[in-house]
């Protein structure tokens, strides 16, 4: 009954009231938040606007998997850091107003190993990525910021897609970026370069 992804007020709902998001104060220690959590809130609806991820793409992020390559900041999205549906690693430029944001800043910052979740061997990566993506969609809905009709995390994919085919991007070039499997046997051929995603998506 109406596009599967965020309209931009309601995108813009979220993205405020994750950015001006704070954590409840106690005085209890068992009953604070855990900071990861708490990162979660603040970045996870960001990242997935920006890359069109899946949510626990984006939950599963390590420190190590970020990096800077000819001054531009890069994510790995990786089955070593928890699962990709394909199956394979993919690269995805970060936007530079995610950088102004600060994001670069609060990776630095953080332990080494996962951002958004707390364990400690990769056999649990998974499981605790797909438990903060679960926290964050509980918390987005309690905050009364998700429209009926549309999956919390998952809208956020759509919407990039939608996005990208305004401003002229190509399907490849956005499948690329989300980790979309390609329809035609010509897209198995060539790559998709961080020079032309940059081109295209205007991150450069």
């Amino acid at each position: 009954t109406r596009e599967r992804g965020y309209t931009t007020p309601e995108a813009t709902n979220i993205l405020v009231a994750s950015r001006n998001y704070q954590p409840a104060q106690t005085s209890n220690p068992s009953n604070r938040e855990s900071a990861h959590i708490t990162l979660a809130k603040r970045w996870v609806p960001i990242l997935c606007a920006f890359t069109g991820a899946r949510v626990t793409e984006i939950t599963q992020l390590r420190k190590e998997d970020l990096r800077e390559e000819n001054a531009r900041w890069i994510i790995r999205i990786t089955p070593e850091a928890g699962s990709v549906k394909t199956g394979q690693y993919r690269d995805v430029p970060l936007h530079r107003q995610v950088v102004a944001l600060g994001f670069i800043d609060a990776v630095l910052a953080a332990d080494a190993g996962p951002l958004f979740h707390r364990a400690k061997s990769a056999e649990k990566y998974l499981a605790n990525a797909r438990v903060t993506s679960g926290r964050l969609g509980e918390w987005l809905q309690g905050q009364g910021l998700v429209p009926e009709g549309v999956q919390p995390n998952h809208g956020w994919r759509h919407r990039f897609k939608t996005q990208g085919r305004e401003l002229g991007m190509s399907d490849r070039v956005l499948d690329a970026i989300q980790g979309h499997t390609g329809k035609r046997a010509s897209d198995d051929y060539g790559d998709v370069t961080m020079e032309i995603v940059e081109y295209q998506a205007g991150t450069g």
